[in-house]
């Protein structure tokens, strides 16, 4: 690598201010370090989230490169010996206090959080075999994800934007959960879905893959960056049957085709990604999530509309509050009458399909994430 790592790192946490948190960080201070090779810019990155992971164990007294390492070395103890650490010590440093009030904080799920997180693939249905043994070091997600056809989980050390196979666009990077959410979703081929918030496509890319390139997505997003990414990824990745509007989720939505089913995965705290991101644990406060949850509520009622009598309407959410979850769904199913719960076509844990499911970080060594359904009544 050459220069030390910590001082590459702390440059990065010298890039972070409001606005610009540790991964747009890396994003600006990354690129121009092509020296550092893949593995170095892998490391810059891990010692960057070590440092937010382990922030509140670190010395303020210490240079920056020091507590750095300091997290580094704490990283690497934890990962030989999770028991070493308390649950109530995790419970007090690990987290920010408030998240108490929002849900169980599980030692399963504080030491979760504490690991370094996996990374998951999702190779094209018909792709899966091929993509495995092309780039090696690949694993089947545990039984307990359910059916996941395109799931891989990447143990390697390669440069996966650099591989043949992610340029040719068999394969794409998504987290198991996110992946689940699809499933959740079971869309046919054939049929017309709504991603009211497609962000940058993962999903959308998804559901068209489920749909066999047969039937139409409608992606919308406010952000126009967002969807001109989504058309590039689309169009990697071989998939046509879609169409890509803005949105800004104050209105209808911007077509008046009923739709099959619609997707609502809202902006959310992002709780359930705070093993990967864990800076945003300590920039999230309890009024974002009030705030966010009005914005779930709002946009599942102003997406529920576009919904065809008898077809389903699923909401998605990468964060575990009370706040965000059950009670935005508590919410909607008191406002609207005319839903009513849709078994999920997803049973991680080998549960009974259920309306509702929470997936904690432990459960698939994922995201964490909630998922609800309804169908509209005939």
């Amino acid at each position: 690598m050459g220069e030390a790592l910590e001082n590459h790192a702390s440059r990065v946490l010298g890039l972070i201010r409001p606005g610009v948190p540790a991964d747009a960080a890396l994003r600006e201070y990354l690129p121009g370090r092509r020296t550092l090779g893949a593995i170095g810019r892998r490391s810059v990155s891990r010692a960057v989230f070590a440092y937010f992971r382990w922030l509140n164990w670190l010395d303020n007294k210490e240079s920056e490169q020091r507590r750095v390492v300091a997290a580094l070395g704490l990283q690497a103890r934890f990962e030989r010996d999770p028991s070493g650490f308390k649950a109530e010590a995790l419970a007090a440093r690990a987290v920010p206090g408030w998240l108490a009030a929002e849900m169980e904080l599980t030692p399963a799920f504080l030491r979760a959080i504490q690991r370094e997180p996996a990374l998951w693939i999702r190779a094209k249905s018909e792709r899966a075999e091929a993509v495995a043994a092309a780039l090696g070091d690949c694993e089947r997600p545990p039984p307990a994800a359910g059916p996941a056809p395109g799931a891989l989980r990447y143990r390697g050390t390669a440069d996966l934007h650099r591989t043949p196979g992610f340029q040719s666009g068999d394969f794409e990077m998504q987290d198991l959960s996110s992946q689940l959410v699809g499933h959740a979703c079971a869309p046919a081929p054939g049929e017309t879905w709504w991603d009211a918030c497609s962000g940058e496509g993962g999903k959308a890319l998804h559901l068209c893959d489920l749909m066999g390139n047969k039937g139409l997505i409608w992606a919308t997003d406010r952000s126009e960056r967002r969807l001109t990414t989504l058309r590039r990824r689309a169009a990697r990745a071989g998939m046509f049957n879609y169409r890509a509007a803005s949105w800004t989720g104050s209105g209808p939505a911007p077509f008046r085709t009923g739709c099959d089913g619609v997707l609502v995965d809202a902006p959310c705290s992002g709780v359930g990604t705070w093993q990967r991101n864990p800076h945003a644990r300590w920039t999230t406060s309890p009024g974002d999530v009030r705030e966010l949850a009005a914005v779930q509520a709002a946009l599942l009622g102003r997406a529920a509309p576009s919904v065809k009598p008898g077809g389903r309407l699923v909401y998605s959410v990468c964060t575990l509050t009370r706040s965000e979850t059950a009670a935005v769904a508590d919410g909607f199913e008191a406002a609207h009458p005319d839903f009513e719960p849709s078994p999920l076509a997803i049973a991680p844990r080998g549960e009974p399909a259920g309306f509702r499911i929470s997936i904690f970080p432990q459960d698939l060594d994922s995201n964490g994430m909630f998922i609800a359904a309804w169908r509209r009544r005939r």
